[in-house]
């Protein structure tokens, strides 16, 4: 069944957006990886104006407040298209079987032109709609780590927007949204 969360045709606009290994496979626990979506949100900014605010990346899902002028969900499926064969040529590098074993057991039926799936379906994207759901978010997004344990502060978690706010070193560079 593919994905009921839509983008609306709202553009411009902030939407908190949620990308999620299938299976919730544990990729993200090597900076690796992780660091192959720094990569690339760099690229998206940098050359299709996508616009980053907040994000964290977990274990197994991300989690972003964006925005973009005109094609919002089509950058954000270029995005995870791009990321996912990136992310699986060096599973395969590194002789990831057991994790390639699982993308390819999780892989939706349907998708014939690919051997694995990494990502589910959508981005469950929210538009924000006020102050109040912005703030939320951040808090949500922030303290990911906190409820899971990984960490007792937010800005301990090295692959978070937090530390763009702690002063800490961090490995991306986020935009500035005016509030």
């Amino acid at each position: 069944m593919r994905s009921r969360y839509k983008f609306d045709n709202i553009q411009g606009h902030l939407y908190f957006i949620t990308c999620a290994v299938v299976g919730k496979i544990q990729i993200f626990t090597d900076p690796r990886y992780c660091d192959i979506l720094i990569e690339n949100f760099n690229y998206y900014r940098n050359k299709k104006g996508l616009k980053i605010f907040y994000y964290m990346i977990m274990d197994h899902h991300l989690h972003m407040i964006v925005s973009h002028p005109k094609e919002i969900g089509k950058i954000i499926q270029n995005l995870k298209s791009y990321t996912a064969k990136e992310i699986i040529s060096l599973l395969k590098e590194d002789k990831k079987n057991d994790i390639l074993d699982l993308l390819k057991m999780f892989k939706k039926s349907y998708k014939v032109d690919s051997t694995y799936q990494l990502w589910e379906e959508g981005s469950h994207p929210k538009l924000v709609h006020n102050t109040d759901m912005l703030l939320q978010k951040i808090n949500y997004i922030h303290f990911n780590p906190v409820k899971r344990g990984f960490v007792t502060e937010p800005e301990e978690w090295y692959y978070s927007s937090v530390r763009n706010f702690a002063g800490k070193n961090n490995p991306f560079k986020i935009d500035e949204l005016d509030l």
